[in-house]
């Protein structure tokens, strides 16, 4: 009896060292979803990027979606991203919540915003039912909504690559400190794999990338002034990659303002649009300003247009004035 107990044991032992083995090779074998979107007829490529949005057309919400609808018609828009924080306080609770309607299909109604919607998690989303914001069902009520927790959007022929990164699973203090918040964490157990697999991802599209514009939008802020500052694990895990391969724009919401930040450290430029509901008036910590750009305490949005060669960033308040431009251009073909 002994011995049969004894072999049963090496056998399940061996079921699961096998299991566990083709989970970890399964894990770390998957790779980010790729889609495609054509560039216009020019080869030039714009679009609106906003965050921190979803609440039923409050807080201003519906007087910025009004803004870039005017804007977005102007400019005419391919597309437009967002930075996560897509409904408040708690995202949704299931594929049938009417906040999705409410906050989305409701107030982002201009003719220039029927356009494919990308869009990242943040914090905020993991407070509901994260999978109902990740189901097809979703766009199939509303073909704009595009959201997944990690993925990759080439743009142009070999003109841009967007890599959009889900960065709530990155921040120790949801998990250790969650402030009485419930998370749903569903899809990302093992934490320690996940995101392992995610900065590996990246790194593997960055070092294979041949875009001439290389692109990483995320909800939370890699460099900010603002109330949450500068992520820290972003800064340990996440830039050393963004910097080693050569990433131009860094995209991030999360503190609900309007910022740019160019760091003498980093060739990277730290845009955060997260002003499209409640801003925090007066929220702003001292900065470099070397490396302070632009700072609005304000709602508004942002504007990204491209070309093979040149690339020209604005942001908008409320009222849809322009509050700051930047631009910079690239040669054409590289110099040997």
């Amino acid at each position: 009896m002994a011995s049969l107990l004894c072999q049963k044991t090496m056998t399940l032992t061996l079921v699961s060292t096998f299991l566990v083995a083709l989970f970890g090779v399964l894990y770390c074998e998957a790779e980010l979803e790729r889609f495609e979107h054509g560039a216009k007829p020019d080869g030039s490529l714009s679009f609106l990027v906003i965050g921190d949005w979803g609440r039923r057309g409050d807080y201003n919400q519906s007087d910025v979606a009004l803004q870039m609808g005017i804007i977005g018609e102007k400019l005419d828009i391919d597309f437009i991203i967002s930075t996560g924080d897509n409904f408040y306080d708690k995202g949704l609770t299931g594929v049938d919540d009417p906040a999705f309607h409410e906050s989305f299909s409701d107030v982002y109604t201009a003719p220039s915003l029927q356009k494919q919607w990308y869009i990242v998690l943040g914090n905020h989303d993991y407070r509901g039912n994260v999978e109902a914001q990740l189901s097809p069902i979703l766009t199939e009520k509303d073909s704009r909504w595009l959201c997944l927790r990690n993925f990759i959007l080439n743009a142009g022929p070999e003109m841009a690559e967007f890599i959009f990164v889900d960065t709530t699973p990155f921040v120790d203090k949801y998990f250790t400190d969650p402030e009485d918040q419930v998370y749903d964490w569903r899809g990302i157990s093992p934490r320690k794999h996940y995101l392992k697999n995610v900065l590996e991802e990246v790194e593997s599209a960055l070092r294979e990338s041949t875009a001439k514009w290389k692109i990483v939008v995320g909800h939370h802020t890699i460099k900010s002034a603002s109330t949450h500052g500068n992520t820290y694990e972003l800064n340990v895990h996440l830039l050393p990659i963004l910097e080693a391969y050569g990433v131009d724009l860094y995209i991030n919401g999360h503190d609900h303002c309007l910022e740019h930040i160019s760091s003498n450290s980093s060739p990277i430029q730290f845009l955060t649009s997260g002003g499209g509901s409640k801003a925090w008036r007066g929220d702003i910590n001292w900065w470099n300003p070397q490396e302070m750009k632009f700072y609005y305490d304000g709602q508004g949005f942002m504007s990204v247009q491209m070309t093979q060669t040149e690339l020209d960033v604005i942001f908008y308040d409320v009222f849809g004035n322009v509050l700051h431009k930047w631009s910079t251009s690239k040669q054409l073909f590289s110099v040997m």
